[in-house]
């Protein structure tokens, strides 16, 4: 923590800090600043915090000089940002997917959301870290190392977007792409203190290198410290694109539009308990109880209610598709350099996993989505009876660097496994998994499956002074209402004005 209480102040442009991206573009439109002078502050700030932090993975800041005087006049003009180091190609640059054997691959062209980006004006200064092709709830890549938590260097950022959360709660961007496949961008949101929604199914194109990520789990977008700023990156990223294999309902006019109060009183369920969890930590209990209080202070009406879905079957649906594209990502990679799959070459969750893939049958795999599919179905009536569900985002306060990595007997366990491999041993490990795996972050994954929109707002800090986010979910399609809700929380109990002990002068 020591790090943390000696910050060192930045001397270029220092209004920079309490500027959202919104707030930027705006300075850097009217010529009242230029994108160098803001690219400048940026960079000051990531070669200031990002030795502690262990963010930012790859600097693109020579890069990005190069371009700040040729920037399109976009909506997001000059804004610092970090494109998250997992699936997001951009020409000329390196995407590890947090894997070793990637580690220098360089892209031959943009993924289509990284030109939707660019187009708006944003600075890629760089690229954030993230685990082993996404998977844990923890940003601790072995090829990297752990990223911190601004708020508390020994506590994780969350994940898989942990980098991106961790370096826009320190003030180095503004705002930064994430993706999130069972909580990845609610969960590191959670964690630090920052606003983060998971847009609907089938919103933002994953083109031109994937259909859909895990299933349809995979939704990218944005982790932000302002409620304008996720609308108005939304509005970017969320464009019609032909040849998806499915697409969420087209927004009936700009995310931005939505930035105002509801027009009517809200009919919102909650639960202070978990979805796939045994227990609620008390500082999370704290935390829905303090945001339904706001709430109905608000004019809603709050009941206590929560969809209901097949815990066990879904638990095992998750991981087994999970674990055949875990499969297909170890293969690909293999095959980009050369080599045969080896557990030499991953790490052993990623093995595991994989291993997992290879021995689930084809028959079994379709069950899997049959029985996701019947599950979202019984979810979706739920929002027909009520606008929105609240709970808490994590089970627990972000945990310490290193609590939830493999131990000693998890190790020799999967490494029986590895040489005995039996479906029942699969079978035990796919339980074992997701109980380990859903202890501390119950809450998310549901809607990955079903496919809502959701969001993590900061309302509420514990004792310690770690962030302890709330998490809001509302219908297919409904990500207007949620930006409506957030707005109005927003303003009732603001966060911007926070900063946590690594920043703070």
């Amino acid at each position: 923590m020591s790090e943390a209480k000696q910050p060192k102040t930045p001397k270029l442009f220092p209004e920079y800090d309490d500027l959202d991206a919104t707030g930027i573009a705006e300075l850097v439109n009217k010529g009242e600043i230029k994108a160098s002078e803001v690219l400048e502050a940026a960079i000051e700030r990531a070669e200031l915090r990002n030795p502690a932090l262990n963010a930012i993975t790859v600097d693109l800041f020579d890069k990005a000089r190069a371009e700040a005087d040729s920037l399109p006049d976009g909506p997001l003009k000059g804004v610092p940002f970090l494109l998250k180091d997992l699936k997001a190609q951009y020409k000329g640059t390196p995407t590890s997917n947090g894997t070793r054997l990637e580690k220098g691959r360089i892209a031959e062209k943009n993924s289509l959301i990284v030109d939707r980006f660019l187009a708006s004006g944003v600075q890629i200064m760089g690229k954030s870290s993230s685990p082993e092709f996404g998977i844990m709830g923890v940003t601790e890549p072995e090829i990297w190392g752990p990223c911190r938590n601004p708020w508390h260097l020994d506590h994780t950022p969350g994940g898989s977007s942990g980098g991106a959360s961790s370096s826009v709660a320190a003030r180095i961007v503004p705002i930064a792409h994430a993706g999130d496949g069972g909580g990845s961008i609610r969960i590191p949101a959670s964690a630090t203190g920052t606003f983060g929604m998971k847009p609907t199914r089938g919103r933002v194109s994953m083109a031109p290198f994937i259909g859909e990520g895990w299933g349809g789990f995979v939704q990218e977008g944005v982790i932000s410290r302002s409620v304008r700023d996720s609308a108005l990156a939304l509005d970017q990223i969320d464009q019609i694109t032909v040849g998806e294999p499915y697409a969420a309902p087209h927004k009936p006019k700009p995310w931005t539009s939505y930035l105002q109060a509801p027009e009517r009183k809200l009919k919102i369920a909650f639960t202070s308990g978990t979805l796939f969890g045994q227990k609620n930590h008390p500082d999370c209990i704290d935390a829905v109880n303090s945001s339904i209080e706001l709430l109905e202070s608000l004019g809603h009406e709050i009941i206590e209610a929560k969809p209901s879905f097949p815990r066990e079957e879904l638990v095992e649906a998750y991981f087994l598709i999970v674990a055949s594209g875990t499969s297909n990502f170890v293969e690909n990679t293999s095959a980009y350099a050369g080599v045969k799959p080896s557990y030499k070459n991953f790490e052993t969750i990623t093995w595991a996993l994989a291993q997992i893939g290879w021995h689930t049958s084809a028959a079994r795999l379709a069950r899997a989505r049959d029985t996701i599919h019947k599950a979202s179905r019984e979810v979706a009536q739920f929002f027909v009876e009520h606008d929105l569900f609240l709970t808490s985002t994590h089970a627990a306060p972000p945990v310490k660097i290193g609590e939830l990595g493999l131990k000693a007997m998890d190790k020799l366990q999967l490494g029986l496994i590895r040489n005995l491999p039996l479906q029942s041993l699969f079978d035990l490990m796919l339980k074992g998994m997701g109980n380990k795996a859903l202890s501390k972050t119950p809450n998310t994954m549901l809607f990955n499956q079903t496919g809502q929109p959701g969001m993590s707002v900061p309302l509420h800090w514990n004792a310690e002074g770690l962030p302890i986010g709330t998490q809001i979910v509302g219908s297919f399609g409904g990500e207007g209402l949620l930006f409506q809700v957030a707005t109005q929380l927003e303003e009732a109990r603001p966060w911007a004005h926070r900063k946590p002990a690594l920043i703070c002068s």
